[in-house]
């Protein structure tokens, strides 16, 4: 049976995972896209004032990517826009997959058990792709160089909001806290072919919100098989409407009415 204090591991594992799925694949993929990181002091700004102001970005020269470069601007003016060619783009972007596959969710339905080697494994995917591209290095600056080098301050950014600290995280399963004093058979009993879903929250937040009974996919078919299904009903109800009974051509006694002349009689004051 595997006792808790395991968990201090997973604790790990899932940090460096929300850091590696919020900054690292987004940044790569602008790298990919538009070229190494602009020294802070040219990040926002335009042509005309990087020139008016006679800055230089001294790293553009020394980080040229592997076959040349293309042009491709970025608009909000973070990176130089000098991205790597169709090639080496397609070299980072399908690095980026193969690496999201590696730790991906999906892995569990396989019987895959992530570790703390697959991560590496991952980032070391990464970290060869960039090489592959950039054989001279990133700038010091560039924030994929310092997720690589474990430098990177992510104090005020959203991404810093979802990284817990080992000593702060707290393991919630079934809407209990996993205490590292227990055993895991304590909770889910011991058959070793179980299979539970634990999240990670921050100490003093209670207990995280519960796992939706169906997924996103399976509520939109159901809604559109009882959508499908009201529009057979109302087209059924359609078909069975007798209100042509009131009709003129519909009424059993009109040639017997009509014989008799008094077919146009109507009765009332005129």
């Amino acid at each position: 049976v595997v006792q808790l204090h395991i968990f201090s591991t997973a604790k790990k594992l899932i940090t460096v995972l929300l850091i590696l799925f919020s900054t690292c694949f987004k940044e790569m993929a602008e790298l990919a896209e538009h070229g190494v990181f602009l020294p802070y002091n040219m990040q926002g700004l335009t042509d005309e004032q990087i020139e008016e102001l006679k800055l230089k970005d001294e790293w553009a020269e020394k980080c040229v990517p592997s076959g040349g470069s293309v042009f491709k601007k970025d608009e909000i003016g973070r990176r130089n826009g000098h991205a790597p060619n169709e090639k080496m783009q397609q070299v980072i972007k399908k690095t980026i997959e193969e690496a999201k596959a590696l730790i991906s969710k999906k892995q569990v339905q396989a019987n895959v058990c992530i570790n703390m080697e697959m991560v590496k494994d991952a980032l070391d995917q990464l970290r060869g792709a960039v090489m592959i591209v950039y054989p001279m290095g990133l700038p010091p600056h560039d924030p994929v160089r310092m997720e690589f080098e474990d430098k990177e301050d992510l104090s005020g950014t959203h991404a810093g909001l979802e990284v817990i600290e080992e000593s702060e995280a707290q393991l919630w399963w079934a809407g209990k806290e996993l205490k590292e004093t227990k055993l895991l058979s304590d909770y889910v009993g011991r058959n070793e072919k179980t299979t539970i879903i634990v999240k990670i929250q921050k100490k003093g937040q209670g207990a995280p919100g519960r796992e939706p009974l169906i997924s996103h996919e399976e509520q939109k078919q159901m809604m559109l098989y009882y959508y499908r299904k009201q529009e057979e009903l109302k087209k059924l109800e359609e078909d069975d409407d007798d209100s042509f009974l009131n009709a003129e051509w519909a009424d059993n006694h009109a040639l017997k009415r009509q014989f008799h002349g008094v077919k146009d009689i109507k009765w009332g004051p005129r």
